[in-house]
């Protein structure tokens, strides 16, 4: 649930000013604020009190009184949000939505909850994550030519008229007729149909074969001839960085300042990656600052780098007008050969789910997605949050976002976990293992963290397991020139991503016969001050529920 249009004053126990991204720049009375965010004044008891304002030029202002504090809050217009077409049954829905928001956070801060259906038994299934990962929550946009299918909520950009359809039922979203495949599970093992639909023979390719495929499809092509624009090209480097996060950012930079010609590339349309949100924002906005201004450094978001090839020659899908309402005639994508010298692989990691029963209702979500929703788009998938996993730290971080926005977290303590949830389209409780049962509307899970080795397994390198993080990690021999570093090596403490990220930089430009020198970080800044912890225990699975416990969603 997104926080109100203009300013939302809550006055408890604390006050709490809740401000939208158009009023960031009001805001410095409060410090240096990131978009999207909240603002929680604390109004101790013996206070002397005082006048706190939120200058704005022109602004005619009121006033609200709060004990001995006199808030001034201007009467700000914002400019129109964007809008989003959300089309899930016949006649459609219609929500708002924030210029800079995806999909699936609007969709939460309209407090929409079942987003999709289950691939083979159409049980009710929410959004589960905020990144590419997402198993769940794809979507169709638009229609007729320009219809594309199974396109994932969290990484999808709105804009104003932006059209989504769910997917994969007979019937409406909220009805699924196709939903009564779950109540005969027990009958409908892996390749049941092999086994079943064999009689009378004449029946499977007329019957049998177009009713099992269109029950087990998932989005649909219109048919129509695409009438978008597409483009290719080449490209250039000593060094491609791939990954936008603290460890791509820090490792460009290094490689910038030797003087080597740097592409770094992001599949996301803001850099970042794990501190986007956070607090500070000062680090971020000062290194992409100075390698924006340098002429040797190139940055391409919305970039996903998909293969390794021979030679040092990458794959890289742009999307370039996707994110647009009206793009005329230039292209939508471009499909780039990018020729380099030294590969650095900053592509983070993915935080793992839980399997215990009933682990994939709506409301169900990643620890670190609750936390990307709260820190980076201002929205909170629930009210009653709790938070179980084997990642404490994770989970306390989580804890204080939401505290920021007024929301209620339950961390589990050691030795509680969740075993089974309760809910139809949407969670309603979950029940402990000591038998407690916990009325909640969003649990956020934390098995674990996995690196993302996928472009260091390509020229048959294999990865490795690593029993000190529970996780597999790049081997010790890689594609020629590539150079793993921060999450994707297995560095989940931020200070440690970033001196991977340097020694990356530093041993790519030693490989290319020249020196890099290391960037020193400033003390107390947004990429000293936030920590992505390291797991303390991987939790797969839970025992002891009834009910089914879900490992692919």
């Amino acid at each position: 649930m997104r926080r109100r249009a203009l300013l939302d004053l809550e006055i408890t126990e604390d006050l709490l000013l809740r401000e939208e991204p158009e009023l960031a720049q009001a805001a410095f009375a409060f410090g240096a604020l990131p978009l999207h965010r909240a603002v929680r004044i604390v109004i101790k008891a013996g206070d002397t009190g005082g006048t706190l304002s939120l200058p704005a030029s022109d602004l005619s202002g009121f006033e609200v009184d709060c004990e001995a504090f006199t808030i001034h809050l201007p009467a700000i217009n914002l400019p129109p949000f964007g809008e989003v077409v959300y089309c899930v049954s016949e006649h459609g829905s219609t929500y708002n939505a924030h210029p800079g928001d995806t999909l699936a956070s609007a969709l939460i801060a309209n407090d929409v909850k079942l987003v999709a259906r289950s691939f083979k038994y159409h049980r009710p299934r929410g959004i589960f994550t905020a990144g590419p990962e997402e198993p769940s929550a794809l979507f169709t946009l638009g229609h007729g030519s320009t219809q594309e299918p199974n396109a994932r909520g969290p990484v999808t950009e709105v804009f104003h008229g932006l059209e989504a359809r769910s997917q994969n039922h007979i019937g409406s979203l909220e009805n699924d007729l196709m939903a009564v495949n779950d109540w005969f599970a027990a009958f409908l093992g892996a390749g049941f149909y092999y086994k079943t639909f064999m009689w009378p023979r004449a029946f499977w390719e007329r019957v049998y074969e177009p009713l099992i495929r269109r029950a087990a499809g998932l989005g649909a092509l219109s048919g129509e001839h695409d009438s978008g624009s597409y483009d290719k090209g080449f490209l250039h480097c000593d060094v491609l960085v791939i990954g936008g996060g603290p460890t791509g950012l820090i490792a460009a930079l290094t490689a910038g300042r030797a003087g080597l010609q740097v592409l770094l590339a992001e599949q996301d349309f803001v850099f970042g990656g794990s501190l986007s949100g956070r607090d500070d924002q000062s680090w971020i906005a000062s290194t992409l600052a100075e390698l924006e201004s340098l002429p040797n450094v190139r940055l391409m978001s919305r970039s996903s780098v998909f293969g390794t090839y021979d030679h040092g020659i990458y794959g890289m899908l742009e999307r370039k007008t996707d994110h647009l309402a009206h793009h005329s005639d230039k292209p939508r994508q471009v499909l780039w050969r990018v020729y380099s010298k030294q590969a650095i692989i900053a592509t983070g990691a993915t935080e793992r789910p839980i399997a215990f029963a009933n682990n994939d209702r709506p409301g169900i979500m990643l620890a670190g997605a609750v936390e990307t929703y709260m820190r980076r788009f201002g929205v909170t998938p629930g009210q009653q949050i709790v938070a179980f996993g084997g990642d404490q730290a994770q989970l306390h971080s989580l804890a204080a976002a939401a505290d920021a926005q007024g929301v209620e977290v339950r961390v589990l303590k050691a030795g509680e976990q969740v075993i089974d949830t309760a809910g139809g389209k949407a969670l309603s409780s979950v029940r402990l293992n000591t038998g407690e049962r916990i009325h909640c509307d969003a649990l956020a899970v934390s098995g674990g963290w996995s690196p993302n080795v996928h472009l260091t397994s390509h020229h048959r390198s294999r990865p490795q397991w690593d029993p000190a993080i529970e996780a597999f990690v790049p081997a010790d021999t890689l594609p020629a020139g590539q150079i793993p570093a921060g999450a994707a090596q297995g560095h989940f403490a931020l200070d440690r991503c970033l001196s991977s990220g340097e020694d990356a930089a530093v041993a790519a430009a030693q490989a290319l016969g020249t020196t890099a020198a290391r960037a020193t970080l400033p003390k107390g800044d947004g990429a000293q001050s936030d920590q992505i912890s390291s797991p303390a225990k991987a939790i797969w699975t839970v025992p002891g529920g009834k009910g089914r416990a879900w490992i692919d969603m």
